[in-house]
């Protein structure tokens, strides 16, 4: 069910690049779902995985990844946390004075507010399997705000595809919180790394990723290239 790219490499006598550029070509023909250094076999229709199943994965590096987020927040400011696993970890380290937080994601409501902080959610269509609010009611209520620190999770990372996500709504939501925002920051681990989903949210550019050390230094050293990476220990 699953091939490892450095075995594919070895089995065809092939370059890395080559393999990599027919990996993208058999995803678009929806034959197998890029992963992390590889590929697996598709089985049926490629779904985005359940908030529920997302929460149960990479945990140590998500909890890494959010406390360092959590020092680059000062008293005062206001964020925006996108609807996801990684940005749910950042809360518990929100400890800071005077912080506004405003979400389109439902289930970091009241984890916020056990933290007494000041919150706004924003209003749309509740997309079930992410928890996210979406669609144009959700877009006319961001707008309606500015932050200075703005984090969001994504899907996918690759050098070519840039940042991506499933859903061409959420997609659009990530975009105008990006918009909105004096700096960016995408919190992922490196299972997230070459990856391409459906939907572009950005290039690899204006933003800071932040991520654990799984990844390989040929891998890290390639992405350092194309963006501000800050890389904790897990």
């Amino acid at each position: 069910g699953v091939v490892k790219l450095q075995e594919l490499i070895e089995r065809t006598n092939s370059s890395e690049s080559t393999i990599r550029r027919d990996l993208v070509q058999l995803e678009n023909e929806n034959k197998l779902r890029r992963v992390h250094g590889g590929a697996a076999y598709v089985h049926g229709n490629q779904l985005e995985p359940s908030y529920i199943e997302k929460t149960a994965k990479n945990i140590k590096e998500k909890q890494a990844i959010a406390k360092y987020a959590s020092e680059l927040i000062q008293d005062g400011d206001s964020i925006y946390l996108d609807a996801g696993t990684t940005t749910q970890e950042l809360i518990p380290y929100l400890d800071h004075k005077g912080l506004t937080v405003v979400t389109n994601g439902v289930n970091l409501i009241e984890p916020i507010l056990e933290k007494g902080i000041t919150t706004y959610l924003i209003g749309g269509v509740l997309k079930p399997s992410t928890k996210a609010l979406i669609g144009s009611r959700a877009l006319s209520s961001l707008n309606l705000y500015r932050f200075d620190k703005c984090f969001l999770g994504v899907n996918g990372i690759d050098l070519k595809y840039g940042f991506t996500t499933p859903d061409p709504e959420e997609a659009l939501i990530k975009q105008t919180a990006m918009s909105l925002a004096k700096e960016t920051y995408i919190l992922a681990d490196h299972t997230k790394f070459n990856e391409v989903s459906f939907s572009k949210i950005s290039s690899l550019k204006d933003v800071t990723l932040i991520t654990d050390n799984g990844l390989t230094k040929s891998e890290l050293i390639s992405y350092q290239e194309h963006i501000n990476i800050k890389v904790v220990t897990t």
